[in-house]
């Protein structure tokens, strides 16, 4: 088990590590917290100062990273509805931006639950499945499947089926089972 002391003694080189990788002071700390938060929530850390010492190095690290990769994977998301907007006039863009609003009204709650959480507020999937209660893996896939039912609203289609988990079969099949 993570002891306090240990992690006071590491503080000063965490911080200056995550400030080092990190964009913003904010950043670092964020980066230095989760890892902390993830030290004292392991199952079996290392126990070893000298052994902590890299592993907390290596979570901020791959914290830092997946940090990267969300902000990417937002930018293309964004970039292509801008591209996709980008093709109608100038003057449409007002009634795309109102086509996306009543999409999104038109959305489960659950689905604009999530989009909001994530896409709008910016939350982590992390943050996002402490609030909704759910593992990350299971934001992840909500997210998904929110945002390809916000994106065949808004091009006019009707939102794609749910599948329910267990199944993999569309919502209506199971039901008609």
């Amino acid at each position: 088990m993570v002891s306090l002391s240990q992690i006071e003694l590491l503080l000063p080189e965490l911080r200056a590590f995550a400030q080092a990788i990190g964009d913003t002071r904010d950043d670092a700390e964020d980066l230095v917290q989760d890892a902390i938060e993830r030290a004292l929530r392991a199952a079996d850390p290392p126990g070893k100062l000298s052994e902590l010492r890299p592993w907390l190095f290596r979570v901020i690290r791959n914290l830092h990273y997946d940090e990267l990769r969300k902000r990417r994977v937002r930018r293309e998301y964004l970039a292509d509805a801008i591209r996709q907007s980008d093709i109608a006039a100038p003057q449409a863009e007002t009634e795309r931006d109102v086509l996306l609003r009543r999409a999104f009204d038109r959305l489960p709650a659950e689905r604009r639950e999530i989009l909001f959480l994530v896409d709008v507020l910016g939350l982590k999937y992390s943050e996002t499945a402490e609030v909704l209660g759910l593992a990350p893996g299971t934001v992840m896939s909500r997210l998904s499947r929110a945002r390809r039912a916000l994106l065949a609203l808004v091009d006019g289609d009707e939102a794609p089926q749910d599948e329910t988990p267990a199944t993999g079969k569309s919502a209506e099949h199971a039901r008609s089972e």
